[in-house]
C-alpha cells in the first residue's frame, strides 16, 4: 500500500514550514522579550548573560531532537520507517494539540506568570535564570521541532521545509525586535487564534497520516477499508494537491479510521480551541501588552 504522496511544490513547503517559523517563533520571542524586559527594567541587567545561555541552550536543544528525528527516520526504510513515521506522527499531534491549548489558556497571564518566575531565579542565581529561559523557550522549540517533522514526512527529504522554517523565524524575530523597541504593534490575541486554529488543522492531517502509516505496519486495523477515492479527479500531482497534500497531508483515498480519526480530532480541538473565553479572560490585556508594564 502507498503511503507516500506527491512531493508538494518548493513554494508550498516554503508557505507552510515558514508559517510553523513565524508562528512558533514570535511565541517564543515574546517570550524571551517579556524576561529580557523584566531583567532591563528591574535593573539586574547581570542576569542577561544566564537568560541567552538558557536561550541558546534552547536552540541547540531542539536542531538535536529535529535532526536525530528527522534524519533518523531517513536512514530506516520499509515497515520499520513507517512505524517510526505513525508512533512519531501521533506523538507530534498530542503534543502540538497541548500546546496549543496551553497557549490559548495561558496567552492572557503569561507574561505576569514569566516575571514571577524570573523574579524567584533571580533571587536563586544565574544557573535558576538560564534554566527557566531554557525550559520556557524550549517548549515551543520542542513543539516546532515535532510540527517540522510531521510536516516534512512528505517532501521526499527536501531541504526546502527547513529554509522555510528559518524564512519564517528570521521574520518573528524581527517581529519581536520591532515590538519590544514600540515600533509595531500587532494584535497578538487575534494572530494567535488565526495562526492557532490553523494548526489544529495541520496537525489533524499530521494524526491522519500516522493512522494511515500504522495500518500499513497493521499495528491498526482497516487499511483496505477506503472510505472513497476520487483520484480520477482529483490530481495529486496538481498545484492544489501538491498544496492540500503539503500542507494538511489530504489525499483522495484516505481510509475509513483516517476520515474516523480526522474529523473526530477536529471536532473535538477545535471547538476546545475557538469555544469563548470568559469575560474576565477575553478583555485581558494581550501579553506583548503587559509586557510593556514597568516591573516592579
Amino acid at each position: 500500500m502507498d503511503l507516500a504522496l506527491s512531493t508538494p511544490t518548493v513554494a508550498t513547503q516554503l508557505f507552510g514550514s515558514g508559517l510553523i517559523g513565524l508562528r512558533e517563533g514570535l511565541e517564543a520571542g515574546i517570550v524571551v522579550m517579556i524576561l529580557t524586559a523584566f531583567l532591563v527594567k528591574s535593573d539586574r541587567r547581570e542576569h542577561l548573560k544566564w537568560l541567552w545561555l538558557g536561550v541558546g541552550a534552547a536552540v541547540a536543544m531542539v536542531v538535536v531532537v529535529f535532526a536525530g528525528i528527522h534524519y533518523g527516520t531517513s536512514t530506516i526504510s520499509g515497515l520499520a520507517a513507517e512505524a517510526v513515521a505513525g508512533v512519531s506522527s501521533l506523538i507530534a499531534a498530542a503534543i502540538v494539540t497541548a500546546m496549543v491549548l496551553w497557549m490559548r489558556s495561558a496567552a492572557t497571564h503569561i507574561s505576569a506568570d514569566l516575571r514571577a518566575e524570573l523574579s524567584a531565579a533571580v533571587e536563586i542565581g544565574g544557573i535558576a535564570v538560564a534554566s527557566l529561559a531554557f525550559f520556557a523557550v524550549g517548549r515551543e522549540g520542542l513543539e516546532t521541532a515535532l510540527l517540522m517533522v510531521g510536516y516534512a514526512e512528505n517532501t521526499s527529504g527536501s531541504d526546502w521545509p527547513l529554509l522555510g522554517l528559518l524564512l519564517g523565524i528570521a521574520v518573528a524575530v524581527a517581529l519581536t525586535v520591532a515590538l519590544y523597541l514600540g515600533a509595531v504593534r500587532i494584535s497578538l490575541v487575534k494572530f494567535f487564534t488565526y495562526t492557532g486554529a490553523l494548526l489544529v488543522v495541520v496537525a489533524a492531517g499530521i494524526l491522519a497520516y500516522g493512522v494511515r502509516a500504522l495500518q500499513v505496519v497493521g499495528w491498526l486495523p482497516g487499511i483496505g477499508n477506503v472510505a472513497f477515492d476520487v483520484s480520477a479527479h482529483y490530481d495529486q500531482s496538481s498545484w492544489y494537491g501538491t498544496t492540500l497534500a503539503g500542507l494538511f497531508n489530504l489525499r483522495p483515498d484516505p481510509t475509513v479510521l483516517q476520515v474516523i480519526a480526522w474529523a473526530a480530532y477536529l471536532a473535538v480541538v477545535l471547538t476546545l480551541f475557538l469555544r469563548p473565553r470568559r469575560r474576565a479572560v477575553a478583555s485581558s490585556t494581550p501579553a506583548v501588552a503587559v509586557d510593556r508594564t514597568p516591573a516592579s
